[in-house]
């Protein structure tokens, strides 16, 4: 087992502090439907395998790209089952060729149309603030029939998906699984689905269902796979009302964890949770890493969604500051050593 942080840009500055922070593993945010945020884009064959090749000259691994293409209106039709369903399947399919063929081992995916969302902040500790959900919140609303708003997001326009019912989603993404992972075993490349943030069964009348561990069950035995597996962000899973230890060991004994986004929320509770440091949440972070390890764990955890702190400087390569991130980072290493 291994650290990690996730990036959004490698510059000069990146490279430097990750090097001196002994964080030699990147996964970079990019990919398909990611590109206007992006400059350049990361989104064809040469440019995964210039990535590649720019941090393996500094001794740094690319070990996978997380991308969130289903949140964008242009890929909807796949998940809508529309009529440019194919076409946009094979779109993708082509970029993850490319990934692949470019050495990009892994890709991290969702598939929430609406999301991820969060509602007011928390003061946390010692007055600092982490991100926060409350379903009953007044900055939660829907803006007309066309788009839910929220404060400190971007508006979701959902005319075109809420028509949506589980069972159709369920049927969509079948069809999508069944398409992709064949290609992805081809070419050596695991594919994972980040669970929906929050996991709450609906927002904005447009429902949702990666949201609980009997749905995670299902998504791997749509197609029984390496290359069918979970982005497993540890917070989202931590935010269901569920065991969130029974779910390590369940998957990652079956191998089916990419890698871990190791961070820390105040309850079991999707309706109402906030943020928090990654050492003072409800989750035990020491017992889970073991479960890890004991599981048969062996990929990257990287730091995520860090609490804003006095006076802190924002990270170039990332959102969060420099200190909060730094001190998660410390945490992690300081467990992988612990559990030797």
């Amino acid at each position: 087992m291994q650290e990690a942080w996730a990036i959004r840009e490698v510059n000069d500055e990146v490279i430097k502090i990750s090097k001196q922070l002994g964080v030699k593993n990147i996964i970079h945010y990019g990919g398909p439907g990611m590109t206007k945020h992006y400059e350049p884009p990361l989104d064809n064959y040469n440019s995964y395998k210039n990535l590649v090749e720019k941090l393996k000259s500094e001794d740094l691994n690319l070990v996978g790209v997380e991308s969130g293409f289903f949140i964008d209106p242009y890929y909807w039709d796949v998940v809508t089952a529309g009529p440019k369903r194919d076409e946009l399947i094979e779109d993708l399919i082509n970029q993850i060729r490319d990934m692949a063929r470019a050495g990009v081992p892994m890709l991290g995916y969702t598939w929430m149309p609406l999301g991820p969302i969060r509602t007011e902040p928390k003061i946390i500790r010692g007055d600092s603030s982490g991100t926060a959900f409350d379903i009953n919140s007044k900055n939660l609303e829907l803006a007309g029939k066309n788009s839910i708003k929220i404060k400190h997001t971007d508006s979701f326009p959902i005319n075109d998906i809420n028509f949506l019912t589980k069972e159709m989603l369920w049927q969509n993404l079948e069809y999508w699984i069944k398409a992709v992972t064949p290609v992805a075993e081809e070419e050596g490349i695991r594919l994972g689905i980040h669970p929906d943030d929050p996991p709450v069964d609906n927002l904005g009348g447009v429902p949702r269902i990666m949201t609980s561990f009997d749905a995670f069950k299902r998504l791997i035995e749509i197609y029984p796979s390496d290359s069918n597996a979970i982005e497993f962000c540890q917070g989202t899973f931590s935010e269901m009302d569920e065991d969130i230890y029974e779910m390590i060991e369940y998957f990652a004994s079956r191998n089916k964890i990419l890698y871990v986004h190791f961070r820390n929320v105040s309850a079991p509770n999707p309706n109402e949770f906030n943020e928090e440091f990654i050492n003072t949440g409800y989750v035990d972070m020491v017992k889970a890493m073991k479960i890890y390890k004991d599981a048969g764990f062996k990929g990257c955890f990287m730091d995520d969604h860090c609490p804003d702190i006095y006076n802190d400087q924002e990270f170039p390569g990332n959102l969060g500051g420099y200190r909060s991130r730094i001190f998660a980072q410390g945490y992690i290493q300081g467990l992988l050593d612990s559990i030797k």
